[in-house]
């Protein structure tokens, strides 16, 4: 398959895929970025699961359904808009906009499509501010910080994560109508697990960034300030995490998971700081600290919105 170089959206040279062949169905849905939206919809049914009061199954079911929906549109959204940097990345030069199985205007039409349908759905199903929350969080997502910091600032996902924590708070909107503290701690939970967890994938993709021209962490201050910021994020937010247990909103079970898995994160956090295979122009083998980092931080939020819901249902 032959590439050729051409003039991408935001200028600069770029890969240009060849013409555009026919896409499957599986190719329409890795636009989603199903991977990414797993995390979006678990931390979005936790948080419908412990906010106070019902929802009917069949609309509780429909507001999750939504969050995906909208998830899925912003990543579609995403990868339209970053095709010229994501034809010169190795992890991503596959997807289905640089390798020509779906055309850039079908991409974005798709997107548009299914994010103006998961805000209005949600609304009409639950009520307007947990469609209204949808909608600020992926329009958040698409000009705050895909159009605006990701290519502009090592800060894009510091102030950018604050895209992918509005989950719980839509989630909780759509039972009760109204946001409380409790949506808001969890809010700051993602906020500030972000951080480390991007960065430590940043720090093993940092050549890809490079070649790219996005401004990540890694690429900007190097792999030494890079670690020293994970470890003190990690130091933010592990007592972050115990909010919930000491504010009287959960109970003991999440309590002695965050402790737990506190406590593995900070480890994790620690390791990463004292490795530096990274540097001196040296890649990273498999098993290095920052890549151990960076799966251990999605199972912990995973486990972590687990024990709260557990602890709800179970308390």
């Amino acid at each position: 398959m032959s590439l050729s170089v051409w003039i991408g959206p935001h200028g600069g040279e770029s890969i240009s895929p060849p013409e555009v062949s026919v896409a499957t169905a599986g190719d329409w849905f890795s636009l989603l970025k199903p991977r990414v939206m797993t995390l979006v919809v678990f931390t979005g049914l936790v948080g419908l699961l412990v906010a106070p009061g019902t929802l009917h199954p069949v609309l509780a079911l429909t507001a999750i359904l939504c969050i995906a929906v909208g998830a899925g549109a912003a990543g579609a959204i995403n990868m339209w808009y970053d095709r010229d940097i994501d034809a010169v990345m190795r992890r991503t030069a596959r997807r289905p906009i640089p390798d020509g199985r779906i055309a850039p205007a079908d991409a974005l039409g798709f997107g548009i499509a299914l994010a103006v349908a998961s805000v209005l759905v949600m609304g009409l199903a639950t009520n307007v501010a947990a469609g209204a929350i949808l909608a600020a969080s992926i329009l958040f997502y698409v000009f705050v910080y895909t159009m605006w910091l990701k290519r502009r600032t090592p800060q894009n996902i510091v102030i950018g994560g604050a895209a992918g924590a509005f989950p719980p708070l839509i989630g909780w909107v759509a039972v009760t109508g109204h946001l409380a503290l409790a949506p808001l701690v969890l809010f700051a939970i993602i906020f500030f697990w972000t951080p480390p967890h991007f960065w430590s994938l940043a720090l093993y993709a940092h050549g890809d960034y490079a070649r790219a021209g996005v401004p990540m962490l890694p690429v900007v201050a190097g792999a030494r300030a890079t670690r020293r910021r994970i470890m003190l994020y990690t130091l933010l937010l592990v007592p972050l995490t115990l909010l919930p247990w000491a504010l009287g909103e959960a109970g003991r079970i999440y309590g002695l998971a965050a402790g737990g898995l506190g406590i593995g994160f900070l480890v994790s956090a620690w390791r990463v700081l004292r490795d530096a295979q990274d540097e001196a122009g040296r890649s990273l083998t498999k098993d290095a600290p920052a890549r151990a980092a960076f799966r251990y931080s999605i199972l912990y939020l995973f486990v972590l919105f687990a024990a709260l819901a557990v602890d709800r249902l179970v308390g």
